[in-house]
Protein backbone atom coordinates (compact mmCIF):
# COMPACT_ATOMS: atom_id res chain seq x y z
CA UNK A 1 0.00 0.00 0.00
CA UNK A 2 2.30 2.56 0.93
CA UNK A 3 4.54 1.39 -2.36
CA UNK A 4 1.44 2.37 -4.27
CA UNK A 5 1.24 5.72 -2.53
CA UNK A 6 4.49 6.66 -3.10
CA UNK A 7 4.19 5.60 -6.98
CA UNK A 8 1.62 7.46 -7.37
CA UNK A 9 3.14 10.48 -5.65
CA UNK A 10 6.13 10.19 -7.19
CA UNK A 11 4.49 9.48 -10.76
CA UNK A 12 2.45 12.84 -10.71
CA UNK A 13 5.64 15.03 -9.23
CA UNK A 14 7.49 14.09 -11.93
CA UNK A 15 4.49 14.57 -14.68
CA UNK A 16 4.54 18.26 -13.36
CA UNK A 17 7.73 18.88 -13.42
CA UNK A 18 10.11 20.50 -16.19
CA UNK A 19 11.80 23.29 -17.84
CA UNK A 20 10.87 26.66 -18.98
CA UNK A 21 10.00 24.97 -22.34
CA UNK A 22 7.62 22.35 -20.39
CA UNK A 23 5.84 25.30 -18.35
CA UNK A 24 5.23 26.99 -21.86
CA UNK A 25 4.05 24.16 -23.92
CA UNK A 26 1.68 23.06 -21.06
CA UNK A 27 0.47 27.15 -20.77
CA UNK A 28 -0.36 26.95 -24.36
CA UNK A 29 -2.26 24.18 -24.45
CA UNK A 30 -4.44 24.81 -20.94
CA UNK A 31 -5.39 28.52 -22.50
CA UNK A 32 -6.45 26.66 -25.96
CA UNK A 33 -8.25 24.21 -23.55
CA UNK A 34 -10.22 27.26 -21.75
CA UNK A 35 -10.88 28.92 -25.05
CA UNK A 36 -12.62 25.37 -26.17
CA UNK A 37 -14.13 24.89 -22.67
CA UNK A 38 -16.26 28.36 -23.47
CA UNK A 39 -16.82 27.61 -26.80
CA UNK A 40 -18.49 24.44 -25.84
CA UNK A 41 -20.50 26.19 -22.88
CA UNK A 42 -21.67 28.41 -25.75
CA UNK A 43 -22.83 25.29 -27.94
CA UNK A 44 -24.44 24.15 -24.47
CA UNK A 45 -26.51 27.21 -23.83
CA UNK A 46 -27.60 27.61 -27.33
CA UNK A 47 -27.81 23.81 -28.45
CA UNK A 48 -26.08 22.45 -31.88
CA UNK A 49 -27.59 25.06 -33.70
CA UNK A 50 -24.19 27.10 -33.24
CA UNK A 51 -22.25 24.43 -35.38
CA UNK A 52 -22.65 23.65 -38.99
CA UNK A 53 -24.22 20.60 -38.47
CA UNK A 54 -28.82 19.87 -39.46
CA UNK A 55 -31.06 17.87 -39.67
CA UNK A 56 -29.89 16.62 -43.03
CA UNK A 57 -25.89 16.40 -42.10
CA UNK A 58 -26.18 15.52 -38.34
CA UNK A 59 -22.20 14.72 -38.21
CA UNK A 60 -19.65 17.05 -38.49
CA UNK A 61 -16.30 17.86 -37.59
CA UNK A 62 -16.64 15.96 -33.78
CA UNK A 63 -17.80 12.58 -35.36
CA UNK A 64 -15.18 13.13 -37.83
CA UNK A 65 -12.28 13.14 -35.14
CA UNK A 66 -14.15 10.67 -33.32
CA UNK A 67 -13.03 8.12 -36.33
CA UNK A 68 -9.44 9.37 -36.65
CA UNK A 69 -8.64 9.09 -33.32
CA UNK A 70 -10.49 5.31 -32.96
CA UNK A 71 -7.55 4.59 -35.52
CA UNK A 72 -4.80 6.47 -33.41
CA UNK A 73 -5.91 4.46 -30.10
CA UNK A 74 -5.96 1.04 -31.67
CA UNK A 75 -2.92 1.74 -33.76
CA UNK A 76 -0.73 0.99 -30.64
CA UNK A 77 -1.12 -2.69 -31.38
CA UNK A 78 1.03 -2.32 -34.17
CA UNK A 79 3.82 -1.66 -31.62
CA UNK A 80 2.43 -4.32 -28.88
CA UNK A 81 2.40 -7.34 -31.51
CA UNK A 82 6.37 -7.71 -32.27
CA UNK A 83 7.18 -5.82 -28.72
CA UNK A 84 5.39 -8.50 -26.46
CA UNK A 85 4.66 -11.61 -29.06
CA UNK A 86 7.68 -11.21 -30.89
CA UNK A 87 9.95 -10.02 -28.02
CA UNK A 88 11.15 -7.45 -30.37
CA UNK A 89 13.67 -5.20 -27.55
CA UNK A 90 14.01 -2.33 -30.01
CA UNK A 91 10.11 -1.74 -30.28
CA UNK A 92 9.47 -2.49 -26.75
CA UNK A 93 11.39 0.51 -25.25
CA UNK A 94 9.16 3.25 -26.73
CA UNK A 95 6.04 1.13 -26.49
CA UNK A 96 4.72 1.67 -23.24
CA UNK A 97 5.45 5.62 -25.04
CA UNK A 98 2.50 4.23 -27.37
CA UNK A 99 -0.06 2.72 -25.00
CA UNK A 100 0.18 6.32 -23.52
CA UNK A 101 -0.81 7.57 -26.75
CA UNK A 102 -3.36 5.11 -27.08
CA UNK A 103 -4.90 6.34 -23.77
CA UNK A 104 -5.07 10.10 -24.75
CA UNK A 105 -6.57 9.15 -27.91
CA UNK A 106 -9.62 6.97 -26.47
CA UNK A 107 -9.82 10.04 -24.06
CA UNK A 108 -10.55 12.44 -26.77
CA UNK A 109 -12.60 9.65 -27.96
CA UNK A 110 -15.39 9.97 -24.96
CA UNK A 111 -14.77 13.39 -25.11
CA UNK A 112 -15.73 13.96 -29.00
CA UNK A 113 -18.77 11.76 -28.39
CA UNK A 114 -19.90 14.06 -25.76
CA UNK A 115 -20.04 17.10 -27.55
CA UNK A 116 -21.60 15.92 -30.28
CA UNK A 117 -24.49 15.18 -28.22
CA UNK A 118 -27.11 17.58 -27.71
CA UNK A 119 -27.84 16.86 -24.41
CA UNK A 120 -24.75 15.22 -22.73
CA UNK A 121 -26.53 15.23 -19.35
CA UNK A 122 -29.14 12.30 -20.63
CA UNK A 123 -25.73 10.37 -21.29
CA UNK A 124 -27.32 8.15 -17.91
CA UNK A 125 -30.05 6.46 -20.15
CA UNK A 126 -27.17 4.52 -21.51
CA UNK A 127 -25.78 3.34 -17.93
CA UNK A 128 -26.27 -0.35 -17.32
CA UNK A 129 -28.79 -1.16 -14.73
CA UNK A 130 -29.63 3.02 -14.96
CA UNK A 131 -30.85 3.00 -18.26
CA UNK A 132 -31.04 1.00 -20.86
CA UNK A 133 -27.50 0.15 -22.35
CA UNK A 134 -29.36 -2.20 -24.62
CA UNK A 135 -26.06 -4.84 -25.17
CA UNK A 136 -25.77 -6.86 -27.10
CA UNK A 137 -28.36 -5.55 -29.60
CA UNK A 138 -27.26 -2.10 -29.94
CA UNK A 139 -23.80 -1.35 -31.93
CA UNK A 140 -23.80 1.98 -29.87
CA UNK A 141 -23.26 0.10 -26.85
CA UNK A 142 -20.85 -1.97 -28.62
CA UNK A 143 -18.82 0.68 -29.15
CA UNK A 144 -19.44 2.45 -25.98
CA UNK A 145 -18.11 -1.04 -24.16
CA UNK A 146 -15.43 -1.94 -26.85
CA UNK A 147 -13.58 1.84 -26.27
CA UNK A 148 -13.83 1.73 -22.25
CA UNK A 149 -12.31 -1.69 -22.12
CA UNK A 150 -9.48 -0.51 -24.69
CA UNK A 151 -9.35 2.72 -21.98
CA UNK A 152 -8.48 0.06 -19.08
CA UNK A 153 -6.52 -2.40 -20.56
CA UNK A 154 -4.25 0.69 -21.91
CA UNK A 155 -4.01 1.91 -18.23
CA UNK A 156 -3.66 -1.44 -16.39
CA UNK A 157 -1.11 -3.26 -18.23
CA UNK A 158 1.26 -0.24 -18.29
CA UNK A 159 0.72 0.33 -15.23
CA UNK A 160 1.94 -2.79 -13.34
CA UNK A 161 4.96 -2.88 -16.01
CA UNK A 162 5.78 0.79 -14.83
CA UNK A 163 4.96 -0.07 -10.95
CA UNK A 164 7.18 -3.18 -10.76
CA UNK A 165 9.81 -0.97 -12.67
CA UNK A 166 9.35 1.88 -10.29
CA UNK A 167 10.33 -0.71 -7.11
CA UNK A 168 13.43 -2.16 -9.08
CA UNK A 169 11.67 -5.68 -10.49
CA UNK A 170 11.89 -6.84 -13.58
CA UNK A 171 7.90 -7.42 -14.50
CA UNK A 172 6.82 -10.80 -14.97
CA UNK A 173 6.10 -12.24 -18.68
CA UNK A 174 3.10 -14.19 -17.97
CA UNK A 175 1.38 -11.41 -15.38
CA UNK A 176 0.61 -9.10 -18.28
CA UNK A 177 0.74 -11.20 -21.32
CA UNK A 178 -2.71 -12.50 -20.70
CA UNK A 179 -4.22 -9.19 -20.85
CA UNK A 180 -1.81 -8.08 -23.89
CA UNK A 181 -3.40 -10.82 -25.81
CA UNK A 182 -6.76 -9.48 -25.22
CA UNK A 183 -5.70 -5.83 -25.49
CA UNK A 184 -4.44 -7.15 -29.49
CA UNK A 185 -8.21 -8.23 -30.12
CA UNK A 186 -9.27 -5.53 -28.15
CA UNK A 187 -7.42 -2.86 -30.37
CA UNK A 188 -8.73 -4.14 -33.99
CA UNK A 189 -12.47 -4.57 -32.22
CA UNK A 190 -12.47 -0.62 -31.04
CA UNK A 191 -12.23 0.19 -35.02
CA UNK A 192 -14.17 -2.56 -36.44
CA UNK A 193 -17.17 -1.80 -34.27
CA UNK A 194 -16.62 1.58 -35.28
CA UNK A 195 -16.71 0.94 -38.93
CA UNK A 196 -19.73 -1.40 -38.19
CA UNK A 197 -21.35 1.67 -36.76
CA UNK A 198 -21.01 3.25 -40.43
CA UNK A 199 -21.77 -0.12 -42.91
CA UNK A 200 -25.20 -1.07 -40.92
CA UNK A 201 -26.66 1.94 -41.84
CA UNK A 202 -28.72 0.68 -45.33
CA UNK A 203 -29.89 3.79 -46.17
CA UNK A 204 -26.06 5.23 -46.37
CA UNK A 205 -25.26 3.61 -49.26
CA UNK A 206 -21.77 5.71 -49.00
CA UNK A 207 -20.87 3.74 -46.10
CA UNK A 208 -22.71 -0.01 -47.07
CA UNK A 209 -20.10 -1.06 -47.98
CA UNK A 210 -17.92 -4.64 -47.03
CA UNK A 211 -14.78 -2.95 -47.42
CA UNK A 212 -14.96 -0.15 -44.63
CA UNK A 213 -13.89 -2.15 -42.31
CA UNK A 214 -10.28 -3.46 -43.65
CA UNK A 215 -10.50 0.53 -44.68
CA UNK A 216 -10.41 2.00 -41.42
CA UNK A 217 -7.88 -0.81 -40.30
CA UNK A 218 -5.45 -0.17 -42.92
CA UNK A 219 -5.73 3.83 -42.33
CA UNK A 220 -5.59 3.28 -38.52
CA UNK A 221 -2.20 1.71 -39.13
CA UNK A 222 -0.75 4.03 -41.15
CA UNK A 223 -1.81 7.37 -39.76
CA UNK A 224 -1.46 5.61 -35.97
CA UNK A 225 2.01 5.29 -35.96
CA UNK A 226 2.75 8.29 -38.48
CA UNK A 227 1.89 10.43 -35.38
CA UNK A 228 3.31 8.40 -32.75
CA UNK A 229 6.54 8.49 -34.58
CA UNK A 230 6.36 12.18 -34.67
CA UNK A 231 6.25 12.49 -31.12
CA UNK A 232 9.14 10.10 -30.65
CA UNK A 233 11.16 12.88 -32.75
CA UNK A 234 9.91 15.61 -30.38
CA UNK A 235 10.62 12.91 -27.28
CA UNK A 236 14.21 12.57 -28.63
CA UNK A 237 15.09 16.19 -29.20
CA UNK A 238 13.87 17.96 -25.79
CA UNK A 239 14.16 14.36 -23.23
CA UNK A 240 17.28 12.40 -21.88
CA UNK A 241 15.30 9.02 -23.45
CA UNK A 242 17.22 7.32 -26.30
CA UNK A 243 15.51 6.56 -29.38
CA UNK A 244 17.90 4.89 -31.93
CA UNK A 245 17.57 5.72 -35.77
CA UNK A 246 16.61 2.28 -36.01
CA UNK A 247 13.13 2.58 -34.19
CA UNK A 248 11.98 5.17 -36.64
CA UNK A 249 12.47 3.21 -39.31
CA UNK A 250 10.87 0.37 -38.21
CA UNK A 251 8.27 2.28 -37.01
CA UNK A 252 8.11 3.59 -40.83
CA UNK A 253 8.33 0.45 -42.60
CA UNK A 254 5.06 -0.49 -40.69
CA UNK A 255 3.23 2.61 -41.80
CA UNK A 256 4.22 2.52 -45.30
CA UNK A 257 2.86 -0.94 -45.76
CA UNK A 258 -0.48 0.04 -43.83
CA UNK A 259 -0.82 3.06 -46.40
CA UNK A 260 0.06 1.55 -49.41
CA UNK A 261 -2.72 -0.82 -48.32
CA UNK A 262 -5.02 2.26 -47.45
CA UNK A 263 -4.30 3.42 -50.91
CA UNK A 264 -5.42 -0.04 -52.65
CA UNK A 265 -8.53 -0.13 -50.52
CA UNK A 266 -9.30 3.71 -51.06
CA UNK A 267 -9.13 3.19 -55.11
CA UNK A 268 -10.63 -0.16 -54.73
CA UNK A 269 -13.95 1.60 -53.78
CA UNK A 270 -13.46 4.43 -56.42
CA UNK A 271 -13.51 2.04 -58.96
CA UNK A 272 -16.67 -0.13 -57.43
CA UNK A 273 -18.56 3.62 -57.55
CA UNK A 274 -17.59 4.94 -60.32
CA UNK A 275 -17.35 2.45 -63.36
CA UNK A 276 -20.56 1.54 -63.59
CA UNK A 277 -22.71 4.24 -61.85
CA UNK A 278 -25.95 3.54 -60.24
CA UNK A 279 -28.30 5.88 -57.81
CA UNK A 280 -25.31 4.67 -54.66
CA UNK A 281 -23.00 6.71 -56.57
CA UNK A 282 -24.66 10.09 -56.14
CA UNK A 283 -22.07 11.01 -52.80
CA UNK A 284 -19.01 9.61 -54.07
CA UNK A 285 -19.98 12.28 -57.49
CA UNK A 286 -20.74 14.96 -54.91
CA UNK A 287 -17.57 14.02 -53.11
CA UNK A 288 -14.97 14.05 -55.52
CA UNK A 289 -16.87 16.37 -58.26
CA UNK A 290 -19.55 17.65 -56.68
CA UNK A 291 -23.29 17.82 -57.65
CA UNK A 292 -24.76 21.31 -58.94
CA UNK A 293 -22.32 23.69 -58.20
CA UNK A 294 -22.10 22.06 -54.27
CA UNK A 295 -18.41 21.72 -54.08
CA UNK A 296 -17.64 22.30 -50.62
CA UNK A 297 -16.00 18.70 -50.52
CA UNK A 298 -14.20 18.44 -53.48
CA UNK A 299 -10.49 19.93 -52.66
CA UNK A 300 -10.30 18.21 -48.98
CA UNK A 301 -10.66 15.17 -50.45
CA UNK A 302 -8.74 15.37 -53.57
CA UNK A 303 -6.02 17.05 -51.26
CA UNK A 304 -6.16 14.21 -48.83
CA UNK A 305 -5.41 11.93 -51.46
CA UNK A 306 -2.35 14.00 -52.80
CA UNK A 307 -1.09 14.01 -49.41
CA UNK A 308 -1.42 10.32 -49.20
CA UNK A 309 0.07 9.88 -52.38
CA UNK A 310 3.30 12.25 -51.84
CA UNK A 311 3.37 10.20 -48.33
CA UNK A 312 3.73 6.71 -49.84
CA UNK A 313 6.28 7.72 -52.76
CA UNK A 314 8.45 9.18 -50.15
CA UNK A 315 8.10 6.13 -47.47
CA UNK A 316 8.57 3.57 -50.47
CA UNK A 317 11.88 4.93 -51.67
CA UNK A 318 14.26 3.93 -49.05
CA UNK A 319 16.99 6.48 -49.42
CA UNK A 320 13.66 9.17 -49.10
CA UNK A 321 12.57 7.41 -46.41
CA UNK A 322 15.97 7.54 -44.28
CA UNK A 323 16.30 11.26 -44.83
CA UNK A 324 15.19 11.95 -41.55
CA UNK A 325 13.66 15.39 -42.95
CA UNK A 326 11.91 13.86 -45.96
CA UNK A 327 10.40 10.97 -43.27
CA UNK A 328 9.02 13.85 -40.74
CA UNK A 329 7.28 15.40 -43.86
CA UNK A 330 5.81 12.24 -45.35
CA UNK A 331 4.66 11.27 -41.46
CA UNK A 332 2.92 14.94 -41.53
CA UNK A 333 1.20 14.59 -44.97
CA UNK A 334 0.17 10.59 -44.00
CA UNK A 335 -1.80 12.05 -40.66
CA UNK A 336 -3.20 15.02 -42.30
CA UNK A 337 -4.43 12.83 -45.44
CA UNK A 338 -5.91 10.08 -43.46
CA UNK A 339 -7.52 13.05 -41.23
CA UNK A 340 -9.40 14.15 -43.98
CA UNK A 341 -10.31 10.98 -45.89
CA UNK A 342 -11.65 9.49 -42.52
CA UNK A 343 -13.41 12.44 -41.54
CA UNK A 344 -14.33 15.09 -43.96
CA UNK A 345 -14.39 12.62 -47.14
CA UNK A 346 -16.24 9.83 -45.26
CA UNK A 347 -18.22 10.98 -42.65
CA UNK A 348 -20.04 14.16 -44.16
CA UNK A 349 -20.44 12.53 -47.92
CA UNK A 350 -22.53 9.86 -46.08
CA UNK A 351 -25.52 12.42 -45.31
CA UNK A 352 -24.71 14.08 -49.16
CA UNK A 353 -27.34 13.83 -50.85
CA UNK A 354 -30.13 13.24 -48.39
CA UNK A 355 -32.06 9.83 -48.85
CA UNK A 356 -34.59 12.58 -50.71
CA UNK A 357 -31.90 13.71 -52.88
CA UNK A 358 -31.07 16.81 -51.37
CA UNK A 359 -27.64 18.81 -51.28
CA UNK A 360 -26.94 20.29 -48.21
CA UNK A 361 -23.52 21.16 -47.68
CA UNK A 362 -21.25 21.59 -44.29
CA UNK A 363 -19.04 23.48 -42.88
CA UNK A 364 -17.34 23.11 -39.48
CA UNK A 365 -18.43 26.93 -37.50
CA UNK A 366 -15.90 28.88 -35.38
CA UNK A 367 -17.60 27.32 -32.25
CA UNK A 368 -16.66 23.42 -33.31
CA UNK A 369 -13.20 24.40 -34.25
CA UNK A 370 -12.39 25.43 -31.22
CA UNK A 371 -14.14 22.79 -29.04
CA UNK A 372 -11.88 20.31 -31.40
CA UNK A 373 -8.95 22.30 -30.63
CA UNK A 374 -9.48 22.24 -27.40
CA UNK A 375 -10.08 18.49 -26.90
CA UNK A 376 -7.21 17.86 -28.61
CA UNK A 377 -5.17 20.01 -26.29
CA UNK A 378 -6.43 18.00 -23.36
CA UNK A 379 -5.37 14.89 -24.64
CA UNK A 380 -1.84 16.37 -25.76
CA UNK A 381 -1.40 17.00 -21.83
CA UNK A 382 -2.67 13.71 -21.02
CA UNK A 383 -0.05 12.60 -23.47
CA UNK A 384 2.62 14.74 -22.21
CA UNK A 385 1.92 13.75 -18.89
CA UNK A 386 2.18 10.11 -18.87
CA UNK A 387 4.79 10.34 -21.33
CA UNK A 388 7.15 12.30 -19.23
CA UNK A 389 6.63 10.16 -15.86
CA UNK A 390 7.16 7.40 -17.78
CA UNK A 391 10.20 8.10 -19.34
CA UNK A 392 11.64 8.97 -15.72
CA UNK A 393 10.92 5.56 -14.57
CA UNK A 394 12.29 3.61 -17.46
CA UNK A 395 15.30 5.65 -17.28
CA UNK A 396 15.38 4.92 -13.59
CA UNK A 397 15.39 8.51 -12.07
CA UNK A 398 12.40 7.60 -10.06
CA UNK A 399 12.51 4.55 -8.10
CA UNK A 400 10.68 3.80 -4.54
CA UNK A 401 12.56 4.18 -1.73
CA UNK A 402 11.75 1.94 1.01
CA UNK A 403 12.12 4.05 4.88
CA UNK A 404 14.12 2.49 7.05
Amino acid sequence: MKATFSFWLDFIREAFRGGKLFYLWMTLLTVVVFLGFAAYIRQFQHGLIVSGMSDQVSWGVYISNFTFLVGVAAAAVMLVIPSYIFRDEMIKEVVLLAEGLAVAACIMCILFVTVDLGRPDRIWHMLPFVGEFNFPQSLLAWDVFVLTGYLFLSLTIPYYILFVRYKGGEPKHNVYFPGVLISIGWAISIHTVTAFLLSSNVARPFWHTAILGPRFLASAFSAGPAFFLLTLKFIRRYTDYPVSEKIFQRIAIIATVALQINLFLLFAEIFTEFYHQTDHTASALYLFFGIGGKTALVPWIWSAITMNVVAVLILSIEPLRNNSRLLSVACVLMVVGVWIEKGMGLIIPGFIPTPLGEVFEYSPTLIEVTVSAGIWAVGLIIYTLLAKAAIAIELGKVRYKKLP
